[in-house]
């Protein structure tokens, strides 16, 4: 009874986290995790135009790199093959160049949901190596290296609990008892 409890007291946490971001980077969110693991047609239900269009196809094909990051992730945290770190670098530059995630935290709970609890302890570094790129604006570039805590960068150990919440639209017609158009 208590372990569900504690269960229901996290998933409320991650809820409230997600709940407190920016309402573009909640947006992001939720399409980067329909393109990730294909939750549902994202190209139909996110692209407006020809241009969302080709984003959408650019974003799908940056996360195909996502397999060999969860395949070559240490086991431990003292080694890794030097494509973990690199290919997480470059995926993470690619998500926060769009400008949409303006915060390790909003980084932080995208990648959590992308690659699992165990990648915790490396966010830090790949979120500070892929916002010093020079691809990502200079001024964008400041935001996020000033978002990331000094307890976040420098922290001993992190927890390797996968998340509970996963962010995800829910249409008027998708609830119990509503008629389309009528939910307020």
């Amino acid at each position: 009874m208590a372990s569900r409890h504690m269960a229901g007291l996290r998933a409320i946490g991650e809820i409230k986290e997600f709940a407190a971001l920016p309402a573009a980077a909640q947006c992001y969110i939720r399409r980067a995790l329909d393109i990730a693991f294909d939750r549902r047609a994202a190209l139909q239900h996110w692209a407006q135009s020809s241009v969302e269009a080709r984003a959408i196809a650019r974003h799908g094909a940056g996360y195909r790199r996502l397999r060999s990051i969860r395949q070559a992730m240490p086991s431990d945290l003292a080694g890794g093959a030097p494509e973990f770190m690199g290919n997480l670098i470059l995926v993470s530059a690619f998500d926060l160049a769009h400008g949409k995630l303006p915060s390790f935290s909003a980084y932080r709970f995208l990648y959590e949901r992308l690659l699992g609890g165990p990648i915790r302890p490396y966010l830090p570094s790949a979120f500070c190596g892929a916002a010093s790129l020079p691809a990502i604006n200079p001024s964008l570039r400041a935001a996020l290296l000033k978002s990331i805590s000094e307890n976040a960068a420098t922290a001993s150990a992190w927890s390797m609990r996968e998340p509970m919440f996963f962010p995800d639209w829910v249409a008027d017609e998708d609830l119990p008892g509503s008629k389309a158009g009528l939910i307020a």
